[in-house]
């Protein structure tokens, strides 16, 4: 049974204490005053709400109270939605077991935060005594560590309920930082917090218009540079409006940029956009593939993202090399599967394949093609695909219920290449397959653990392609391919707009779109300048109202009711 996020809203957490202080589990009760902390005031709307992911939630809790605050928790499963978790962060709710998960967090990371040995540096005020209540300084405590938790000020009604709390708690432990690690815990299971509150209000500069406030304007800014909470400084610049000004988001903009910490916002979009994510539950058949095994699997999925950064953040290259690129980083496991000797101490080293390795570009690294691939097969299909979801942006329908698969399953053809023409016989399959597997079929030279190999049942493989007349061999044709074709510099933009703001452009935003090919194009198809670029338009921040919220200010003025 699922906790909506509606009713979240509506109905905030109210904690109950008992006398060996430790938080009960929450209640969903309506309680009067923290509701209206939640509930859009002065006319501003909550119009959309995301999820914090795992790695979100991880790098926030390390920014806000140090990285070696420990999370042990397994998080509930994210959802893709058009190619991109963070798309689906936008429809998910949380599970009774899910919010356990995080209530059981909020006390362990609020009793290591407020730990003696940490008081010094994380206290921003000392009370006038450990045994009794100091509401001031429990109010300095909350009022700072609730504005980086909930990524904008909390409101008088958020910071009485929390007052109350450490008030309470102080009374029944005689310990002031214990009744404080309370109100924390409470910050901490918050819907504010674990929840991305995207709010509009009117727009003073164009009458009758919503625009997102400044505290939502610098979290988008501070998840996609940072894929982290916005810090002090992003926060100050919400506070005293530089954020509505061109000369003050540009100067936010190239801060945040600039920051060695933008390898942490652009490596967690390659990492959504590629579907990096599935390799702790690839499963292989250890009789066909010995040499596979979980740390081959976890080697293969750091191998990529390695690549990508090294290419696209350190070294900024142009973005389409990443399907041409022979340049890589290999440890000892994966030198094994690809064959390939291993002399170095350290425990990765860089290394570039010769041309007669066939390993051209991402899509040719053991991590693509082991996942891509059945238990104990390749799958041209799933490859082909996989490469043009990612990298065009080409969803390929499901197969209709009706399809007749036993031209595949009974065919005695010893190729992949013969059962998919086998398979291509049936009317109702070509549509699809003469798009999705001819890049596969490109593939072919490498098993489904992503080794070479040239015959298959004693054929040798055929790797010619033809999609739509467009010819092509192996990896590297294939490679020369995607580098030539405007749909992947196009899809790459689409993602990191989607990426951004949750949405992905719709048809009136084509010319929008096509602006920014262009530009991107311009500026030698550099990731890090995308980004800048991206976050830099008006477009990034326009508000897109949920069906049934008022179109206009005036019309939340006059009466209707905010959700």
């Amino acid at each position: 049974m699922k906790t909506s996020i509606l009713s979240w809203l509506a109905r905030p957490l109210t904690f109950s204490l008992l006398a060996s202080t430790a938080l009960t589990a929450p209640s969903l009760a309506a309680d009067t005053e923290a509701n209206t902390a939640t509930q859009p005031t002065d006319n501003t709307l909550v119009v959309a709400t995301r999820r914090l992911s795992e790695a979100q939630y991880r790098q926030s809790i390390a920014d806000i109270f140090g990285d070696d605050i420990v999370i042990n928790a397994r998080f509930e499963p994210e959802r893709r939605e058009q190619g991109l978790l963070a798309l689906g962060s936008a429809t998910l709710s949380m599970t009774a077991a899910g919010f356990e998960q995080f209530f059981s967090l909020s006390q362990d990371i609020a009793a290591q935060a407020l730990t003696e040995a940490r008081r010094d540096e994380l206290m921003p005020c000392t009370p006038a005594a450990n045994t009794d209540f100091d509401e001031a300084c429990a109010a300095t405590f909350i009022n700072q560590y609730g504005e980086l938790l909930f990524r904008r000020p909390v409101t008088p009604a958020e910071l009485d309920a929390r007052l109350t709390t450490a008030a309470t708690g102080t009374r029944q432990t005689g310990d002031f930082h214990t009744g404080l690690q309370l109100a924390l815990a409470s910050l901490l299971t918050a819907p504010e917090f674990l929840f991305r509150m995207e709010r509009a209000e009117p727009d003073p500069q164009q009458a009758g218009q919503w625009r997102l406030d400044a505290y939502t304007r610098a979290a988008r800014l501070s998840f996609l540079f940072w894929n982290s909470t916005p810090d002090a400084a992003l926060l100050a610049a919400a506070r005293s409006g530089e954020l509505f000004t061109e000369q003050g988001l540009q100067a936010q903009v190239e801060r945040l940029s600039s920051s060695p910490r933008v390898e942490d916002g652009i490596t967690a979009f390659l990492v959504d956009m590629m579907q990096i994510d599935g390799f702790d539950s690839m499963v292989k058949d250890a009789s066909i593939y010995p040499k596979f095994n979980q740390l081959v699997a976890d080697s293969a999925r750091e191998q990529m993202v390695k690549t990508l950064v090294e290419l696209l953040v350190t070294r900024e290259r142009d973005y389409r090399e990443i399907f041409t690129s022979n340049d890589t980083f290999l440890n000892r496991p994966l030198a094994a599967v690809y064959q390939v000797p291993f002399t170095s101490s350290e425990e990765w080293a860089p290394y570039t394949f010769p041309d007669s390795a066939e390993r051209s570009g991402i899509f040719s690294q053991v991590g693509f093609l082991s996942q891509y691939a059945h238990p104990g097969s390749s799958s041209p299909t799933l490859r082909g695909i996989k490469l043009h979801e990612i990298f065009l942006c080409e969803h390929t329908p499901e197969p209709p219920a009706d399809v007749d698969f036993s031209a595949v399953v009974d065919s005695d053809a010893a190729t992949s290449r013969e059962r998919l023409l086998d398979h291509m016989s049936n009317p109702g399959c070509i549509v699809c397959h003469q798009r999705s597997d001819p890049p596969g079929l490109a593939l072919e030279h490498f098993d489904g653990l992503g080794q070479i190999r040239k015959y298959e049942n004693g054929q040798l493989i055929d790797v010619s392609a033809d999609l739509f007349g467009n010819k092509f061999v192996g990896a590297q044709g294939l490679g020369e391919f995607l580098y030539n074709d405007p749909r992947a510099s196009s899809c790459l933009v689409r993602n990191v707009y989607a990426y951004g703001t949750a949405r992905m452009p719709g048809g009136s935003q084509r010319a929008y779109i096509n602006d920014q090919v262009a530009q991107f194009a311009e500026n030698g198809h550099k990731v890090p300048a995308l980004f800048k670029q991206i976050a830099s338009t008006p477009a990034f921040f326009a508000v897109t109202l949920p069906e049934g919220l008022p179109s206009q200010p005036t019309q939340l003025a006059s009466g209707s009711a905010a959700p």
